[in-house]
């Protein structure tokens, strides 16, 4: 398992991580039973195959302690970099992600792709790429005037976040029709569709992570920025971060997904649980089989990351042990999520 470097050499490293775990831990005195929320948008919440070390993808295991190496560079110096303002961007930005939820919706585009404009622009309406491209969405001027935005000297609608919105939402929609796949429109709305293409077809693949370095390397950044900021705001990846055979066969898998047997209900039981738990450490200390963890657990992680309670299941046998180790399980978990060493 991915274990990333730990600083600890200053109480000012430290603060976060005791500053999360007193939060975390204050969930314990929570004693007001709430509903279990409803798993079906978080079961689209995983993440591409291709990334990671095993066919096995849980994605209600740390998405980084999975990663392939040959992305765990990239995503964790994004994250170490521009976790905290993207942190705080989640509060500040909230009015505009919510006019991009609305308009993303109207054309049938996942609300996910509003990720796309934090890289892009990180929000600002007045910057300005070398390139020329203005605005949130980052549009070139004869994009922006080919879906009906005024480009003049005097009023440039690049800027107006809702008008851009929409413009930025018909590109994205003819860019999905053309390639089908959501990291190739990523890629294409950077470097344009005709690099895309001319990649794929040097690489003789339509998948991403195959034809990358056939790719400008600020495009591949570009990808996987969008990769990394899928997960800080989600708590993980989903269809959008997928290739789309990788799509396809999720869709299968939940479609053959078994439900919980007779004999499994008789001998498990709920706990409800609020804190930043790690499943993989839950699923270790109490010694219960991560996939099976998995599967009576959907949602596990993200639900936990929104702060928000989870009915935890777990096996009858194991509800003794979890009391007496949660406190431990919780640390541990919270040392994993801010770089730390278990």
């Amino acid at each position: 398992m991915l274990l990333m470097q730990a600083s600890v050499s200053t109480i000012k490293k430290c603060l976060p991580v005791i500053l999360l775990l007193m939060m975390a831990v204050s969930g314990f005195a929570q004693q007001i039973a709430l509903p279990k929320k409803d798993s079906a948008i978080a079961d689209d919440k995983v993440a591409f195959k291709s990334l990671f070390k095993t066919d096995h993808f849980n994605p209600n295991q740390a998405y980084l302690s999975q990663l392939n190496p040959k992305a765990v560079s990239f995503v964790q110096d994004y994250i170490q970099k521009q976790g905290k303002s993207l942190e705080k961007m989640k509060e500040w930005g909230r009015p505009y992600f919510d006019l991009y939820d609305r308009v993303l919706t109207q054309y049938g585009i996942p609300k996910e792709m509003k990720y796309l404009s934090v890289i892009e622009s990180h929000l600002h309406s007045r910057i300005i790429s070398s390139a020329g491209a203005v605005g949130p969405w980052q549009l070139m001027d004869f994009e922006a005037k080919r879906f009906g935005l005024r480009v003049t000297p005097s009023i440039d609608e690049r800027t107006d976040y809702y008008k851009s919105t929409h413009a930025a939402a018909k590109l994205l929609k003819e860019l999905y029709n053309e390639f089908g796949d959501w990291l190739l429109v990523v890629a294409a709305y950077n470097c344009g569709s005709r690099r895309v293409h001319q990649a794929m077809l040097k690489a003789h693949s339509k998948d991403f992570w195959d034809i990358q370095f056939n790719l400008p390397e600020e495009t591949r950044n570009h990808v996987k920025k969008f990769i990394g900021t899928h997960y800080i705001f989600e708590g993980g990846c989903g269809l959008t971060t997928m290739t789309a055979s990788e799509t396809k066969q999720y869709i299968a898998d939940q479609a053959s997904s078994q439900q919980l047997t007779e004999a499994e209900m008789d001998s498990t039981v709920t706990i409800e649980i609020i804190g930043r738990y790690n499943p993989a450490i839950v699923a270790k200390t109490l010694e219960i089989n991560i996939d099976l963890f998995k599967r009576w657990n959907p949602g596990f992680e993200k639900t936990l990351a929104e702060g928000n309670k989870y009915t935890m299941r777990i096996s009858k046998d194991k509800a003794g042990l979890f009391d007496a180790k949660k406190k431990e399980m919780l640390f541990q978990s919270i040392n994993m999520l801010l770089g730390g060493n278990k």
